[in-house]
């Protein structure tokens, strides 16, 4: 067998080593595979078979730390419908809906299913008169739809006319004054119709069912027009929430995407909700069209106040306007312990240990709760218990990093680089009394927004156009006169 020269000798050992990089790059290129393959399968078997919550047990032998149109009304018979005769068929025309006007002779409900309320208003022109000055000649009637715990009712409201015999002038009350001018809908209606959609979930269409089982003959498009109206009466409690929430020192703001608006034929535009939470437990949804990093100075303003801290996700958007504006970026702990929960499906091991860990913060957060502790005293129970937790956390991760690097293809490493990344932003809430350990109380209000997904195009070209949505509370005062 022929010797090899050096310089071939050369070439063949390179040539091996290209092909056994070539092959490592192959063979780490199939792990990514197989660990995102395992990933998809973990969560379609999570959708499938397992709980959906982010809680976690803890094991039997160990300690887990807790972590419209007008108002119609139709009448009792319907007159036929014209026919006119066209060529090879007969067309028939819709009948007219009366409209919302001052005549009651059309009821708009069916006396046999709907209670009636009836309520006599006094005519203030015969105040002090005796029974002879006066006569009754008549009654005028108007009906309103309202709602009572549980039902509809109708408010019958019947003023007298009457004619004086001295003057023979005849005088009749007016109605009295409803919360939007000219409606048929009572204010506990408007009331309870805002609280079923927002606070229960309740689309307008089936309240429409609902009303129609009830006996009550109302269009959709005027539960449309009643709720538009309303939400434009909300508009200055809105403004003055906003304000509020902008003063505030501490606040929190997420974003959750909807869609509103055509884009073509089957199609909705993309667009964004942006809850924002003051410390007075202020809450306004603000809509923009987008996720673009701008929207977060629209929505905070400018001249956010000294000292101000804002709490948020993981999204740059956040940081950036803190870094512009000079604020105090807290982050959240339960984003940075979700990355964690969707990694255990595929290493169980390093991300329960994970768990623990934030697990034991959490802990220190319900004694805070269960000692009602505040202020002074709940910084420094935070700064005694917790935060030896959180050193020793962060001293683990960077231990983690050392033994095992940092791969790309390991979903565990990817949470412990997220939660690394953020360690100054997540240790803020430890020396300050007022900033809590994450943003699920802006979590769970926002819950309404997903549940309200498959909203009506009415009602997202409402939200569209004022960029608002009330809070609930304000809504049940505001309409009750409180």
């Amino acid at each position: 067998m022929k010797a090899l020269a050096p310089a071939e000798l050369i070439e063949l050992v390179d040539k091996q080593e290209r092909e056994i990089v070539k092959q490592g790059h192959e063979i780490a290129k199939q792990e990514h595979e197989i660990v995102n393959l395992r990933r998809q399968v973990a969560w379609f078997q999570r959708q499938i078979f397992g709980e959906k919550s982010e809680r976690r047990l803890p094991e039997p032998d160990g300690v887990q730390g807790t972590l419209g149109e007008s108002f119609a009304a139709v009448p009792d018979v319907t007159p036929p419908n014209k026919k006119t005769r066209i060529a090879s068929h007969e067309r028939e025309s819709k009948p007219k809906r009366p409209t919302d006007s001052a005549d009651e002779s059309s009821l708009f409900f069916d006396e046999q299913k709907v209670p009636v309320e009836i309520i006599n208003v006094p005519n203030p022109d015969a105040a002090g008169l005796t029974a002879d000055e006066f006569e009754v000649i008549g009654e005028k009637v108007s009906h309103r739809l309202a709602q009572r715990p549980g039902s509809y009712v109708i408010l019958k409201y019947v003023r007298p006319v009457i004619k004086r015999r001295d003057t023979q002038i005849l005088s009749c009350p007016a109605a009295p004054v409803g919360v939007i001018d000219g409606s048929r809908a009572d204010v506990s209606f408007i009331a309870g119709m805002m609280l079923d959609k927002f606070a229960f979930h309740l689309p307008l269409y089936r309240q429409h069912q609902r009303l129609v089982d009830a006996g009550i003959d109302v269009s959709r498009p005027w539960l449309t027009q009643v709720m538009q109206t309303s939400v434009s009466l909300l508009e200055p409690i809105h403004e003055a929430q906003l304000a509020s929430i902008r003063a505030s020192r501490v606040k929190s703001m997420d974003e959750t995407p909807i869609k509103a608006g055509r884009a073509g034929p089957g199609k909705m535009k993309a667009a964004y909700f942006w809850p924002v939470y003051g410390e007075q437990d202020e809450l306004c949804f603000l809509y923009y069209p987008s996720r673009a990093a701008r929207h977060v100075e629209e929505a905070l303003g400018p001249a956010p106040p000294a000292g101000a801290v804002l709490q948020t996700d993981g999204y740059a958007a956040y940081a950036q306007y803190a870094k512009k504006m000079g604020l105090t970026h807290a982050q959240c702990w339960a984003h940075s312990r979700r990355k964690v929960f969707e990694a255990q499906d595929v290493e169980p091991g390093p991300a329960g240990q994970t768990l623990e860990a934030i697990g034991a913060l959490y802990a220190v957060e319900a004694q805070i709760r269960e000692q009602g502790l505040t202020g002074a005293a709940k910084r420094a129970h935070r700064l005694a218990h917790a935060k030896p937790v959180a050193d020793r956390f962060f001293a683990w991760i960077d231990k983690q990093f050392a033994a095992l690097g940092f791969l790309p293809s390991s979903p565990f490493i990817s949470a412990l680089a997220y939660i690394r990344e953020r360690r100054v932003g997540l240790e803020v809430y430890l020396d300050d009394p007022d900033v809590a350990i994450d943003t699920n109380h802006l979590e769970r209000a926002l819950r309404v927004i997903p549940m309200n997904r498959s909203l009506c195009p009415s009602w997202l070209s409402i939200c569209k156009d004022w960029k608002l949505v009330f809070n609930i509370d304000a809504t049940r005062a505001s309409l009750s006169g409180q």
